[in-house]
């Protein structure tokens, strides 16, 4: 029997459509609109509002353009990636080096917002003390302090590798759509008690003329960054191919949506006196939405305001850190950077050199520029990069038709060299309002050719490193249904194949070992390739012992940002009918009740679960079944008839009854034994037994003293949807001091069917 065959490797796709969505939108309502519609007001008046529709409509020939190749090619770096295809020489390297710095630069623009704000909430609350430190050392020096920190505090978390999970980054992003709805609700309740001003407020709806509305595109082109953060994280989307243009689209639209609510009730609801309310709005800049929400929103709104402004320039300068650090490591794996910027830390596993250097960058920027400059430089950078972006999907088609494209850009090649030329349009444009971003940019351009000739061209790997292409996975054996074995601690592998091998051979189904290579949110997934080795023994060691006990045993590597996902999408892909896994039988926190990882599994898992808690001895010949009948009783009796003709062991059937139970009690009883013990084999040795306690789960755990296992079937009703197995088996697998396998039957309709067949 061969159990040498090499161990396929698959990857964790996490992310669902309202996941990527969120990511969007996250992304883009962030700071760009606390920060920008002030300074936008300010160029444009009223026709700021013009400035972000047109600025929509940019965006959104770009959006196509992405959408058919994060799609079609979902791999790490995003922009870059899809350039560096098409240009594969100094185009391709400086796409990469432009996107790097644009998304540094708007990190840069984002920790300047949060000083902002945090300046506003003190100067609002605690107007004193904000005096007092304006008055001694000024009000730039504040302003520079805080950016330096929140700056510092963001490298240092993404350097750690800490994360904030997905749901609480959704959360996070609900919030702030929240607040944003709030300062719209009161903004058109004011509107609508006042039309005669309001409607004053838009005229002269261009008091700048056209050249003011191409001003403002030009220094908010920033706050419609953020979609393509979606194709940075492709390679975890699930079904790309569908997800990723419904999400690039979603995000757009409610994005674009909210900027124009934001404005149009920030020019119509704010009375000024005498001062044109767009007058009123640029002279605050970056915290004219606070000014604003305080002439129409209670007092209460304005805190409300001021904090949704700190979570989001906070939630998108995590984001763009991450995203920038990305690409930076992205170009030193392919060799366009030093090497060294695409190193991974030794514990934290996070690309800790990228994130440095791309923390550097930021610093430097944020404390040398006006925030104008720094808004312009990154729109600058980016329209640049979306217009090569745009020029890609036209080389791609002709030089790469053989990729699979499920979406296409719609009108192609009109679409894409229309989205060319207005991004072009506004970056020249830009050099008549802002030539300083010119410069930067043009320094910055001259800097990194000056690098790629004189290092980075001879030393480029020639080959694009491996990827995960949709739709790929390895290839699955052509026995569809599998027992699924997690792995992760090395002393418990025998017992675990010893549990589950007897099941699969039963049900005439494939056992696969897996393991979950774990890789932080800061590191794209599939440079966990880079880890593999790290796990690779522990399924040695599986294929080993099955080869000595003549298992067939097949095996798997998962790389996932999760331990939980990677079982998860292991038990999607080998298609598991039951999976056994073991527990560590405690949990530190309060929230948990097996743990993290077996919260999640038990939860979600679609196939039945063998949970077992390893305690004591682990020579299993006395087997305690507690039951009350139902369904998970039944499938654990049926489990139980293969592990005791493997394990040779004898079974006690118990049931518990209270101290001093009648003769009635004790019958009925006896009833729900004999009824469970229907689906054990006869050629079992069984015994039967009663209990006589106060509390079920304190009787069987007293009993277990006595067995070398406990089985137990989950409850038939947990209370709570906390309580994943019912009370009774949670409180016996955590309390009992032998191991004990607690066994859930899932109810799924594709279960059912399988039950059927199955017979």
């Amino acid at each position: 029997m061969n159990n040498t065959q090499s161990t396929e490797t698959s990857f964790a796709r996490d992310l669902g459509l309202f996941d990527a969505t969120m990511i969007g939108v996250g992304a883009m309502i962030g700071a760009g609109i606390f920060v920008l519609t002030g300074i936008a007001a300010g160029e444009a008046g009223p026709a700021s509002i013009a400035a972000f529709a047109l600025n929509g409509v940019v965006t959104l020939l770009t959006a196509f353009a992405y959408a058919e190749l994060a799609s079609a090619i979902p791999r790490a770096g995003g922009g870059y990636s899809f350039v560096r295809l098409a240009y594969p020489g100094a185009v391709g390297y400086v796409a990469g080096w432009m996107l790097w710095f644009a998304y540094t630069v708007a990190c840069s623009l984002y920790a300047l917002g949060f000083a902002g704000y945090f300046w506003e909430f003190f100067l609002k609350y605690l107007p004193g003390l904000t005096e007092g430190v304006f008055g001694t050392v000024g009000e730039h020096l504040p302003i520079l302090v805080v950016t330096t920190m929140i700056g510092l505090v963001f490298i240092a978390l993404n350097v750690r590798g800490a994360e904030v999970t997905g749901k609480a980054e959704n959360a996070l992003t609900l919030a702030k759509l929240a607040v944003l709805g709030i300062f719209i609700f009161y903004g058109i309740r004011r509107i609508l008690e006042v039309p005669e001003q309001a409607a004053e407020s838009f005229t002269p709806f261009f008091p700048a003329g056209l050249g003011g509305v191409l001003v403002a595109m030009g220094l908010t082109f920033i706050a419609f960054e953020g979609y393509d953060l979606i194709a940075t994280v492709a390679e975890e989307i699930k079904e790309p191919e569908k997800n990723i243009p419904r999400a690039t689209f979603l995000a757009l639209g409610i994005t674009i949506l909210m900027y124009l609510l934001i404005l149009f009730v920030s020019l119509g609801a704010v009375n000024a006196g005498d001062l044109p309310a767009w007058q009123f709005l640029g002279e605050y800049k970056e915290t004219a939405i606070v000014r604003a929400a305080e002439d129409f929103m209670p007092a209460i709104g304005v805190a409300v305001i001021v904090f949704g402004g700190l979570l989001s320039t906070m939630s998108a300068l995590n984001a763009t850190v991450m995203a920038a650090s990305r690409v930076a490591f992205s170009m030193g794996r392919d060799l366009w950077l030093p090497k060294s910027v695409s190193k991974i830390h030794t514990l934290r596993r996070t690309p800790h050199i990228a994130i440095i250097a791309t923390g550097a960058i930021l610093l430097i920027m944020a404390l040398t520029l006006p925030i104008e400059t720094v808004g312009s430089a990154a729109s600058l950078m980016f329209l640049l990069t979306f217009a090569m972006v745009n020029l890609s999907v036209i080389v791609l088609r002709r030089k790469s038709p053989e990729i699979t494209r499920k979406y296409r850009v719609p009108f192609y090649p009109i679409t894409p060299a229309l989205g060319f030329g207005l991004n072009i349009f506004l970056a020249v444009y830009q050099f008549n309002f802002q030539p300083i971003a010119w410069y930067v940019t043009a320094g910055w351009i001259a800097f990194g050719l000056f690098i790629y000739f004189a290092y980075s061209e001879k030393q480029a790997a020639p080959v694009e490193p491996q990827v995960l292409l949709p739709g790929h996975g390895g290839v699955v054996s052509q026995a569809q249904y599998s027992v699924v074995v997690p792995l992760h601690n090395p002393d418990n592998v025998p017992t675990l194949l010893d549990f589950a091998s007897p099941i699969a051979r039963a049900r005439g189904i494939r056992l696969v070992a897996i393991t979950v290579v774990v890789v932080p949110r800061q590191l794209p997934i599939h440079e966990g390739l880079r880890l593999t080795h790290h796990r690779e023994p522990l399924l040695k060691q599986a294929r080993e012992y099955a080869a000595k006990r003549r298992i067939a045993l097949e095996t798997d590597m998962v790389v996932a940002h999760h331990t939980h996902q990677g079982i998860l999408t292991a038990i999607e892909r080998q298609e598991a009918d039951v999976l056994v896994m073991g527990w560590k039988g405690f949990t530190e926190a309060r929230d948990r009740i097996f743990g993290e990882v077996a919260d999640y599994v038990i939860r979600y898992a679609p196939c039945d679960l063998m949970l077992l808690k390893i305690g004591g001895e682990r020579q299993f010949r006395n087997c305690l079944f507690p039951t009350a009948g139902g369904p998970h009783a039944r499938l654990a009796a049926v489990f139980l008839n293969e592990l005791a003709k493997e394990l040779k062991m004898t079974v006690t059937a118990a049931y518990v009854v209270p101290k001093g139970a009648s003769p009635e009690q004790r019958s009925a009883s006896e009833r729900w034994i004999e009824k469970t013990l229907r689906h054990v084999d006869k050629s079992v040795k069984i015994e039967k037994k009663l209990i006589e306690a106060k509390s079920v789960a304190g009787g069987l755990a007293l009993a277990s003293r006595d067995f070398d296992l406990v089985v137990i079937g989950a409850a038939k009703e947990p209370f709570f949807r906390k309580v994943l197995f019912g009370e009774i088996p949670e409180k016996v697998a955590r309390y009992s001091p032998t191991s004990v396998l607690v066994v859930k039957q899932y109810e799924g309709t594709v279960k059912s069917l399988l039950k059927k067949t199955l017979g």
